[in-house]
């Protein structure tokens, strides 16, 4: 053997020891070792040199793929020897059922693998990444794979949004037309339902009120157009004396409650979404200052029957054994000259404290 890539490592006269720097595919073959004794002696060992594979190469995409289309990818790889595996993955997920070919190299040694695979595409694939792998002895528990990232086209979505939330008559009101897809609407036309005139067409997809009255209320729609196609988006608003309301549940006043001595609002009377409009307001304040005279009318009604009262129940107490009281010099001569007649010494005499 005669290459510089050959090194004699051992030699005694019971071991002979060479070594082989960068193996190449041409170093795989038979190789023998002799002992010149009488007779000549031999041994000999078959060298096998693996081909590591090139990494792969994923063909197929060149362009993003449409929504419900089926997507068919293909992945190579060359060198392998003997031939590699390949496998794919999707996201998370294992992609099975591939179709596999291989074919040797031109220098007879080496194979190429080739795989393919077919999936539908939806629109949750937009953005996600495709993966093939080789496996292979020669990469010691090494991986070698490539990422295709995908790229899925998908009709539009759209909703309207109003600014305020809860618009009101006489207010500002912004309409904005949430449009998203792959790509992205480019195009919004807003009509009014019942009007066959748009009522704007354009890139722009705000729709804007600078004040709010009765005859805006309805149904509005907002048409997103993307090259995938076009979408309508409905708003219900409702101008009313009080509140424009979109197509959410609407809010409703409870009953107001009032009695003579107090008055309040129950919890229900309090509008969740906004306060009554100034037209309304008036009367409010009127019912108010009513039954707050009401209620003083009549604190000062009582007040003075109160006092009247307690005029005419003012003095001293006087019993019936004092009513001769007057004239006596004292109180024994009293009990004996009131009404009814003189008393005895014995009698029971009444004393008023």
């Amino acid at each position: 053997l005669r290459d510089n890539r050959i090194q004699l490592q051992k030699s005694t006269p019971n071991e002979l020891t060479i070594s082989i720097s960068e193996v190449a595919l041409s170093d795989e073959g038979e190789y023998t070792c002799s002992i010149f004794t009488m007779p000549v002696r031999t041994a000999k060992a078959l060298v096998t040199v693996l081909g590591i594979p090139q990494k792969p190469q994923i063909f197929g995409y060149e362009q993003p793929i449409d929504e419900n289309k089926t997507a068919q990818l293909t992945c190579r790889t060359s060198g392998s020897k003997p031939a590699a595996q390949l496998r794919w993955r999707k996201g998370n997920k294992k992609l099975l059922d591939a179709r596999i070919e291989v074919v040797e190299d031109p220098n007879g040694k080496t194979f190429t693998v080739s795989s393919q695979v077919e999936f539908p595409v939806s629109k949750e694939d937009n953005n996600i990444e495709v993966t093939c792998t080789v496996d292979h002895e020669s990469l010691q528990n090494t991986e070698r794979s490539t990422t295709q990232k995908l790229q899925v086209h998908y009709m539009p979505t759209a909703k309207i949004e109003p600014h305020p939330q809860y618009p009101r008559e006489g207010e500002k009101l912004r309409l904005q037309c949430d449009g998203q897809g792959n790509p992205v609407p480019e195009r919004f036309e807003w009509k009014k339902e019942g009007n066959e005139t748009p009522l704007q067409e354009s890139s722009e997809n705000i729709l804007f009120f600078p004040f709010l009255n009765k005859s805006d209320s309805g149904t509005y729609l907002c048409k997103a157009t993307s090259s995938m196609g076009s979408v309508v988006a409905k708003y219900n608003l409702d101008v009313s004396g009080i509140l424009g309301m979109s197509s959410s549940p609407r809010h409703t006043a409870g009953p107001i409650s009032i009695s003579p001595s107090l008055c309040f609002f129950s919890p229900a009377a309090v509008w969740a979404d906004a306060s009554p409009v100034p037209s309304t307001s008036g009367a409010y304040h009127a019912v108010i200052g009513g039954v707050v005279a009401v209620i003083v009318f009549l604190l000062l009604s009582l007040l003075i029957v109160l006092g009247h009262y307690l005029i005419r129940h003012k003095g001293t107490y006087l019993t019936h054994e004092a009513k001769g009281s007057d004239d006596a010099p004292d109180a024994d001569t009293a009990i004996i000259n009131a009404e009814g007649g003189q008393a005895s010494g014995d009698d029971k005499k009444e004393y008023f404290i």
